[in-house]
């Protein structure tokens, strides 16, 4: 299997939504340059949503237009079809949509159930066809719901191959509340590539329960080779009590490149990237390697 692995920094957008100081877009742009100059695949950059719901991603339309030319594959979330007219109006090329496995989550957080989210996201996929817009989606709460527990494995594989078959360009499996091990990551990502195309799909894990990075090794091990992380360990989901923050970019690039994957991403740039967002948000501790990494960077 290839030996490169791409990451997806979530930082800018997942990791500032619930900080509880809210940077400016200037600052948010300052931080996303310095992922792009440390040599990021992808960017997270903003969210297309109500500012009222989600203070911290106001300003993400003056984000986009002001982005650096990049070979940095830049996304944005959206909600439903404003959201994405919105990503489109602002040149954005990646968008992604979320749905969670539970229909209680979905509730609680776009106010729909799964059968009604399937549909809402079958329209923006039909509507984004035929434009340079590209749409993936989140598979969230993919392990184990903080309303409805564990979800199945059959479950996941059966919302995938839904999502697959619409047309989403990638799915990215997510463990919102950071619930999942080792075992049961493996068992999701191995049934879900057994049927598809490994590159059809990437992890998203938090750190909830300390084994972000053990969940990380269980996907490479099953086969996946895409992950978001977040700079400095940044996130936390406003709607799924429990969650924390995200694995932290710095670990994972660490953990790959000592056991022989290629990142293309350069340690000294993104240990800088952490510091900008241990400076910025006043919160942020940075990845548990990160002591580690500074004597040795």
């Amino acid at each position: 299997m290839s030996k490169r692995v791409y990451i997806n920094d979530v930082g800018p957008r997942d990791g500032l939504q619930n900080q509880a100081k809210i940077l400016l877009p200037e600052q948010r742009l300052d931080l996303i340059k310095s992922l792009v100059k440390a040599g990021l695949d992808g960017v997270e950059v903003g969210a297309f949503v109500s500012p009222k719901a989600v203070p911290a991603m106001a300003g993400t339309d003056q984000i986009c237009q002001s982005l650096p030319s990049s070979d940095c594959h830049f996304s944005a979330l959206i909600p439903n079809m404003k959201g994405f007219e919105l990503a489109r109006d602002n040149n954005v090329k990646l968008a992604s949509l979320v749905m969670a496995a539970s229909n209680t989550m979905n509730e609680k957080n776009i106010r729909m159930d799964n059968a009604q989210t399937l549909a809402m996201i079958k329209d923006v996929i039909d509507a984004a066809s035929g434009t340079e817009v590209e749409l993936q989606v989140y598979l969230a709460t993919a392990w184990e719901c903080p309303f409805e527990g564990i979800i199945s494995v059959n479950q996941v594989h059966e919302l995938a191959a839904q999502l697959i078959e619409m047309g989403a360009s990638r799915l990215v499996i997510a463990d919102t509340i950071g619930a999942g091990d080792p075992q049961a990551v493996n068992n999701v990502m191995s049934a879900l590539i057994s049927d598809f195309d490994a590159d059809m799909f990437a992890c998203h894990f938090h750190d909830t329960r300390a084994m972000g990075l053990a969940n990380v090794y269980a996907a490479l091990e099953a086969g996946v080779r895409r992950f978001d992380a977040s700079i400095a360990g940044l996130g936390g989901c406003p709607f799924a009590p429990g969650a924390s923050g995200n694995v932290a970019t710095e670990d994972v690039v660490m953990m790959c490149e000592q056991m022989g994957y290629e990142t293309g991403i350069d340690m000294f740039g993104l240990l800088a990237a952490s510091d900008l967002a241990v400076e910025l948000t006043e919160t942020a501790r940075g990845g548990n390697a990160k002591t580690w990494l500074r004597k040795t960077y």
